[in-house]
C-alpha cells in the first residue's frame, strides 16, 4: 500500500472557475525522496498544501496509508505529514525555544527535549551559538535550517519541504539532501520537496514528478529521467514566462 495517493484530485479557486491542479493522480512509497519540478505557477506549493490540508480539494480524494485525509483530524494528520515552507518564521522564540516547543506540546519531559533539541541540532548542523538567537538575528536561510529541524525532531511520517535548498549555500544544500536521501532509503522517512534546483535534486532523489500548467505531465525514478534536458525545458518554461509577463 502508498503511504500517499492522490486520486483524480483536482484544486479550484476564483469561484471554482480557474483549475489549479487538474486531476492529478500519482502514488508515493514508504522511503521515497521524491523532487517535485516544474515553472512558476505550476502547482508545486499547491499540491504541498494539499498534502497536509493547508488548503482543501475540490474534488477528488487523498489517501494517507488507504484512509482518506478528509476524515482525519487535522491536528493528527498533520503530525504525519508535516511542512517546512520556505519562508519560515519562529514566532518570536529564541532557537533553542522554537527547537523545544512542538515537543513541550507533546508532553514530553525537559529531560528528553533536551536530547532531542542536542540531537537534531547536531544532526543539521545548528551551531550551538545559534540557541539565543531569534529569527531577527538569523538569515532566511537559517531560520529555513531551524524550521526543518524543529519539523523532524517531532518525527513524522512525511516532510513536505518547499524549495529547502533556495536560500542555502551549496555546501550546506548538499549535506541537507544527502542526510535526507539517506534517512529516507534507511525507511525512516518520506520526503517530497518543490525544488527550482535540478542539479542538486538528481543526485539525490529517487523520484521525479513534473508538473506544468497544474498537470502531471511525467512521473518517473529518477534514474529513467534526463535530467539535462529537464533542466533546459524548465529554463525555457521560465524565460517564456517571464517574457510574458514582462509584456
Amino acid at each position: 500500500m502508498p503511504v500517499l495517493k492522490f486520486d483524480q484530485v483536482t484544486l479550484r479557486a476564483a469561484a471554482g472557475i480557474v483549475e489549479i491542479i487538474k486531476a492529478v493522480s500519482f502514488e508515493i512509497n514508504e522511503g521515497d525522496f521524491v523532487a517535485m519540478v516544474g515553472p512558476s505557477g505550476a502547482g508545486k506549493t499547491s499540491l504541498l498544501r494539499l498534502m497536509n490540508r493547508l488548503i482543501e480539494v475540490s474534488a477528488g480524494t487523498i489517501y494517507l496509508e488507504g484512509q482518506n485525509i478528509q476524515q482525519l483530524p487535522v491536528v493528527a494528520l498533520r503530525r504525519q505529514v508535516a511542512l517546512v515552507n520556505q519562508e519560515s518564521r519562529l514566532l518570536g522564540m529564541t532557537v533553542q525555544d522554537a527547537l523545544a516547543y512542538p515537543l513541550q506540546l507533546r508532553g514530553r519531559s525537559p529531560n528528553a527535549i533536551a536530547s532531542a533539541v542536542a540531537d537534531w541540532s547536531a544532526r543539521l548542523n545548528i551551531p550551538a551559538d545559534w540557541m539565543n538567537r531569534t529569527e531577527v538575528d538569523l538569515s532566511l536561510g537559517q531560520r529555513q535550517r531551524v524550521a526543518i529541524a524543529r519539523t523532524l525532531i517531532t518525527e513524522p511520517k512525511i516532510l513536505l519541504l518547499d524549495e529547502p535548498t533556495a536560500s542555502q549555500d551549496l555546501g550546506y544544500s548538499e549535506f541537507l539532501l544527502t542526510r535526507l536521501s539517506e534517512w529516507a532509503a534507511e525507511g525512516k522517512l518520506t520526503v517530497i520537496m518543490a525544488n527550482h534546483q535540478i542539479d542538486l535534486a538528481a543526485t539525490h532523489v529517487n523520484r521525479l514528478l513534473h508538473l506544468k500548467d497544474g498537470q502531471l505531465i511525467a512521473d518517473l525514478p529518477a534514474a529513467k529521467v534526463d535530467w539535462a534536458d529537464l533542466r533546459q525545458t524548465l529554463v525555457e518554461a521560465e524565460q517564456r514566462s517571464e517574457a510574458e509577463w514582462g509584456d
